[in-house]
């Protein structure tokens, strides 16, 4: 929900949650007992009317939804690749989201944005068979799959 408006978005392809599945067990066997990575199951509720549910994202274990998570990611797919890229950077990017990562499966490519005081700026976009490695909000090194 954006500003009190449902935006839904139909069924996602199988690459899609293949994608959403491999981030999300490589994230897990890194994060410290300190932090969640969550799976599209805790809300981020940056105002009052306004709901976001991105496809993972990593929080402190003992205060999930009161405050901006430390990481979103969104796998992007051909019916949310605008809202993605688009709508939810800015949301994010407004609510103070520290690190933003959008993956496309079809492509094999990553891309990580580290929120500054003048808005995001690119960290790194990595392809498959690269690695991406990074210390933020955990080290941890991905291997980029479909």
């Amino acid at each position: 929900m954006i500003d009190g408006r449902l935006h839904i978005t139909g069924p996602q392809p199988p690459i899609h949650h293949a994608a959403v599945v491999a981030l999300m067990i490589q994230l897990k066997s890194a994060c410290p007992p300190d932090l969640m990575v969550a799976v599209g199951s805790i809300p981020f509720r940056p105002a009052p009317h306004t709901t976001l549910r991105p496809d993972l994202l990593i929080c402190p274990r003992d205060h999930p939804v009161s405050s901006p998570p430390l990481l979103v990611i969104e796998v992007l797919s051909p019916t949310t690749h605008t809202t993605d890229i688009v709508l939810k950077r800015a949301l994010y990017e407004h609510h103070n989201v520290p690190s933003y990562w959008h993956y496309d499966p079809t492509h094999q490519e990553l891309t990580a944005l580290s929120l500054t005081p003048t808005g995001y700026t690119c960290e790194a976009v990595v392809q498959a068979p690269e690695s991406f490695h990074t210390t933020t909000p955990f080290p941890v090194t991905l291997t980029l799959t479909p």
